[in-house]
Formats: structure tokens, C-alpha cells, sequence
């Protein structure tokens, strides 16, 4: 399964919101449309509803519910969620029509969070974008996505959605995964030769370079 992330045009900015708890401390959230399912989005992809609404309520019921459905400060290079990056927690996630709105605690006591609390307090306009693997099919122009498909995160916040399309598309993209065991794991067998390499000193350069390439040529 490849990685494959959406960022969804105008749509993605979201609307953050400041409550005062019963403590009398302020919370600040992040309200907006994180997925979208029955249309084709700016990536050529479609995901069906039916499919769509069972993986939502997988996440829902193993992430959200249990506090565990967390999101990051910009894109990371796999599906795996890195909880020294975590700014958000997701809170809600609900369906309108082909949209899935989404609310998500900022969480201030992170190093990413304090960023986003920060960019919030200056005016600045945030975006979002899910994270998942699965595989796609192409039919009558548009690439269907399968029903392997499994969200690692509803939302990451990124600062301009339509910047990292191109890098996400051409690099992050390329590698193979597998959901195994409720993880997911990168399946590559030249990542595999080139820490062979690293790891014995009696492997000879030019193998080491050869790894490399053909870790090159599959970006």
C-alpha cells in the first residue's frame, strides 16, 4: 500500500475556536472539513462513502474514543504517527454530506502545539490535511481508493496546503506500507540492503552505492 495524503483546497483552512473551561483556564480547538468522501479531489482521487464511513468509524472507535487520534505540525515522511511532532488531539469527527467535519484540541503542553497556539494568537491561517496507506485503482479517469485503506491521522496541520502537494505526491508517495497489527510498517527491501551495508564493514562500497541507486530510482 502506498501512503497517500489530501489536502483539501479551500476548504482545509480551518476556524480556530478559544473555550473557557470550568476552571476557568482556555482551551483553544481547530474546527473545519478534514476529509471528504464521493468526489474527486485536487489529487484525482475518489473515495467512496460506504467504504469511507467504515474506515471513519474504525478511527473513531479505536483512536478517537480512546484519546489516541493524534495529528502533527506539518508533513512527516510516513504513516507513523511521531509523538515528539503531536500538536493535536482529535476530538470529534462527524459527516455532512460528503464532508467529514472535524474538531481537534490544540495541545499547548507539546513543543508543537505551543507552535500552533502561537500561529493561531497572530492571525495566521492554518490548513489540514489526512494522512493514510492504501492502494488505488484507475477507472474511467479517476483513481479510485480501495477499501484497504486505513487513516493513520484524520489531520496534520499544515501552514499552505497547496505547497507540499508536489512533494507529497512525487516523494512521500513512492514508498510501500502495510496496517499490520493496528501499525503500520514500511515494506522495502532496498531499505533493507542499504542498513545491511551500513551495518557491515566487510560489505564493499560499490554494493552500498548500488542499494542507493536502486532506492533512487523507486522516489
Amino acid at each position: 500500500m502506498k501512503l497517500i495524503v489530501e489536502l483539501i483546497d479551500d476548504e482545509s483552512l480551518i476556524k480556530p475556536v478559544i473555550e473557557e473551561g470550568t476552571n476557568g483556564q482556555k482551551a483553544c480547538f481547530i474546527e473545519g472539513v478534514f476529509m471528504q468522501a464521493g468526489i474527486k479531489n485536487r489529487n484525482g482521487r475518489i473515495y467512496a462513502p460506504e467504504m469511507m464511513d467504515a474506515e471513519v468509524s474504525r478511527y473513531i472507535k479505536e483512536k478517537v474514543e480512546n484519546n489516541r487520534a493524534y495529528g502533527e505540525l506539518n508533513h512527516p515522511m510516513s504513516p507513523t504517527i511521531n509523538l515528539d511532532r503531536v500538536s493535536h488531539l482529535i476530538k470529534e469527527i462527524r459527516r455532512e454530506g460528503n464532508n467529514y467535519i472535524g474538531r481537534a484540541k490544540i495541545l499547548e503542553s507539546t513543543p508543537m502545539g505551543r507552535i500552533v497556539r502561537s500561529l493561531i494568537d497572530e492571525g495566521c491561517k492554518l490548513g489540514v490535511s489526512s494522512r493514510g496507506v492504501g492502494t488505488v485503482k484507475q477507472r474511467n479517469g479517476v483513481m479510485e481508493v480501495q477499501n484497504d485503506f486505513r487513516l493513520s491521522t484524520a489531520a496534520d496541520i499544515v501552514a499552505d496546503p497547496s505547497a507540499p502537494a508536489a512533494f507529497v505526491q512525487g516523494v512521500m508517495e513512492g514508498a510501500e506500507w502495510v496496517y499490520e497489527n493496528g501499525n503500520f510498517r514500511m515494506v522495502d527491501a532496498v531499505r533493507d540492503d542499504i542498513e545491511a551495508a551500513h551495518r557491515s564493514v566487510k560489505i564493499d562500497e560499490a554494493y552500498a552505492i548500488k542499494a542507493f541507486e536502486r532506492f533512487l530510482s523507486q522516489l
